[in-house]
């Protein structure tokens, strides 16, 4: 079995969980890739292109566990219903309608500029620095939506009870309509870095199935 992280939306592969999850990894004796979703270019980022990038490193012969968090976790799912070399999934506060929890946040007057000035100046964590993101994100981002992901893909969600960026219901939503797909409520927020121990044990679990 093959292991992907997937990390966040202006996040990277140094991120605490990924260095969290990497060293559970590592302590194991199991390989981990952590592709780096900026691919030095954070302004073209698209669910498109990270799709397309995670794809490219499957070999056809494969077997995968994708681990994704938040807009990596979305990623990862669209990737698991495209590829059958996808045999599981952990997502961890994945964004599932995310856009529609992003975009009220930004208001309808920096949405309008952002379209008309074809940049958004968005705060990248991996960086501790604004960084442009171009229009396109946003228009390749509609197309994929939760509905579409109808593949029986066995997937463990972890997902904060207080979740302040996506919420909760997002994934109770998910996986109530989706029988192959449990979900774990976990006392936390979005970073879910409170409950550390929790995510390992779900991996260990994983990892010697």
């Amino acid at each position: 079995m093959d292991y992907i992280y997937l990390h966040g939306f202006a996040s990277s592969p140094n991120s605490a969980k990924a260095k969290y999850i990497l060293e559970y990894f590592a302590q194991n004796q199991i390989k981990l890739e952590i592709p780096d979703l900026n691919c030095d270019d954070f302004s073209g980022l698209t669910i498109s292109r990270q799709i397309k990038q995670v794809a490219a490193n499957i070999s056809q012969n494969s077997s995968v566990t994708i681990i994704g968090s938040s807009l990596g976790g979305l990623t990862a799912a669209h990737i698991g219903e495209r590829f059958p070399q996808v045999k599981r999934l952990v997502l961890l506060a994945p964004a599932f309608g995310f856009l529609s929890h992003w975009l009220p946040t930004l208001g309808q007057d920096i949405k309008q500029r952002w379209q008309q000035e074809k940049y958004l100046m968005v705060y990248h964590y991996g960086e501790q620095r604004e960084l442009p993101l171009s229009y396109d994100f946003l228009i390749d981002a509609n197309q994929y939506q939760e509905q579409n992901l109808q593949r029986p893909i066995p997937t463990l969600i972890l997902h904060g009870q207080q979740d302040e960026v996506i919420p909760i219901q997002a994934s109770r939503n998910f996986a109530q309509q989706r029988s192959w797909v449990e979900l774990i409520e976990l006392n936390s927020n979005h970073s879910l870095g409170n409950v550390i121990p929790e995510i390992w044990q779900a991996l260990k679990i994983l990892s010697v199935n």
